[in-house]
């Protein structure tokens, strides 16, 4: 059995402002109904495939588990990062939980955000892969390159490519423009995707070999961790301690011996908004709309509307991208997508909050967006999944009225506990213990009005939560 290892973390910040720090582009359906995170999930799911090991951060763990329900995969584990150190603490982190069971294991190491349109060519190119892993083989996985792209590292091939796992020579950083257009023209190199096959023991003497350091620090947050709730967090005085590199340059560019299996069915890591305009169905000049979008003599153009409110259109463009969001509007040229991140950077300066949250705030039991926001008042919309709970809670600076329009709630105010049901309203006196909660099997929405003198998230005194937060 093969465990998938799908790496969670990340910001994504070329995607703004579609994905943001709070909730990054794995966790949005970019291309197709499903996120790319729960298409990552199934693709390396199935006969051959054991239940897949996610890492993640605290921020994003119920997430994880709420979509791979949705998608009826059971993880085997959720370890969290207390905080991000990229790629080969994580890998090492997952290889040492692995070991307590089996050394022996294989590990398939994935990103969650990469886009494989064709799920069946991709197992079998792991299945190519397996035996050159099974043997104590470093496999990687390179894609076949369709232009002379400067954003990917490269491969190099010690031989020509074929249907099967070929010796590595060497990884190759990030080209400028010419020297990719040459690479790609020799037949010699494949872009980098980041995805590793290996066993469990090839893995760990590796990093016993080629970064002891981290085999220290990183065991010691592996055999610290503290179990919460179901996941497994990794004792975050030693993680941190832990070197912030990736895998490539801390284990693969100094190992030799390793095997490539060259991919050409298609896979894109949406590193961009033209890469989601060039993986999109474009129409016959080359436009791709969606949401409530409407395109008028446009050519080679990305029309993306994710608001029913907020309708769309694109009159005569040429070569452009255009999201609009209910708090934010990206309008870029195609040819500098790559630079979308310079306006993250450009709204952190002026802390503007657009830059790294979306108006719809996510959290263990739902999820609420504010919909009028005045001197002294708030109207949320509030989103309870079926069985869940918000804390208990009080606050010090506003009080409270809620409508439930769909479900019903079942409210503590102070000592007393009713059902409301849809039509019907509580008030929620300032002070007062108060919590809500969905008994039912549907989810369950209130609107909620709030006034007082300061109506900051972080006016709350939680006396129980199911979840376990401060």
């Amino acid at each position: 059995m093969i465990t998938p290892i799908l790496l969670c973390g990340g910001s994504g910040t070329r995607l703004w402002p579609l994905s943001r720090k709070s909730y990054p582009k794995q966790f949005v359906p970019l291309v197709g109904e499903q996120t790319l995170f729960q298409a990552s999930a199934m693709r390396l799911s199935g006969d051959g495939y054991g239940k897949p090991l996610v890492l993640t951060n605290s921020d994003f763990r119920f997430i994880v588990t709420e979509q791979l329900a949705e998608v009826g995969i059971d993880p085997s584990a959720v370890l969290i990062e207390p905080e991000g150190r990229n790629t080969a603490p994580a890998i090492l982190a997952a290889a040492l939980y692995l070991e307590q069971t089996s050394a022996d294991a294989l590990m398939l190491i994935a990103p969650s955000d990469h886009v494989i349109p064709d799920p069946d060519a991709f197992r079998n190119a792991v299945d190519k892969g397996t035996q050159a892993a099974r043997n104590g083989q470093i496999v990687t996985f390179g894609i076949t390159p369709t232009h002379g792209e400067t954003g990917y590292g490269y491969l190099e091939l010690s031989e020509e490519p074929s249907d099967r796992a070929i010796a590595l020579k060497r990884f190759v950083e990030k080209p400028d423009a010419a020297r990719a257009e040459e690479m790609v023209a020799s037949g010699m190199y494949l872009w980098n995707a980041g995805i590793f096959l290996f066993s469990v023991r090839t893995i760990l003497d590796a990093f016993r070999a080629l970064a002891p350091d981290l085999m220290a620090t990183v065991g010691k947050a592996v055999t610290e961790a503290k179990s919460d709730l179901g996941f497994l967090r990794l004792a975050p005085e030693p993680w941190s301690e832990a070197e912030d590199i990736s895998i490539d340059y801390a284990i693969m560019e100094r190992s030799t011996g390793l095997s490539v299996v060259p991919f050409s069915a298609g896979w894109s890591d949406l590193g961009g908004w033209d890469a989601v305009w060039r993986e999109g169905d474009q129409d016959n000049r080359g436009v791709v709309t969606s949401g409530s979008a409407t395109a008028i003599d446009c050519d080679n153009t990305l029309l993306r509307s994710e608001d029913d409110r907020v309708e769309l259109v694109g009159l005569g463009l040429k070569n452009i991208i255009t999201v609009a969001m209910p708090d934010a509007v990206l309008v870029a040229d195609v040819s500098r997508a790559q630079d979308v991140k310079q306006a993250v950077a450009a709204l952190k300066a002026k802390s503007a909050k657009q830059a790294t949250m979306l108006p719809k705030d996510h959290r263990p039991w739902g999820w609420f967006e504010s919909l009028v926001v005045g001197n002294r008042f708030q109207v949320k919309r509030i989103h309870v999944h079926p069985g869940a709970a918000l804390s208990l809670q009080s606050h010090h600076h506003r009080s409270e009225h809620w409508i439930v329009v769909e479900g019903t709630a079942k409210v503590t105010v102070d000592e007393k506990v009713k059902l409301v049901s849809e039509n019907q309203s509580v008030y929620i006196p300032l002070g007062a213990v108060h919590r809500m909660e969905n008994p039912g099997k549907v989810p369950m929405v209130l609107i909620e009005v709030q006034t007082g003198s300061y109506l900051g998230e972080d006016d709350i005194v939680r006396y129980e939560d199911i979840y376990a937060r401060d």
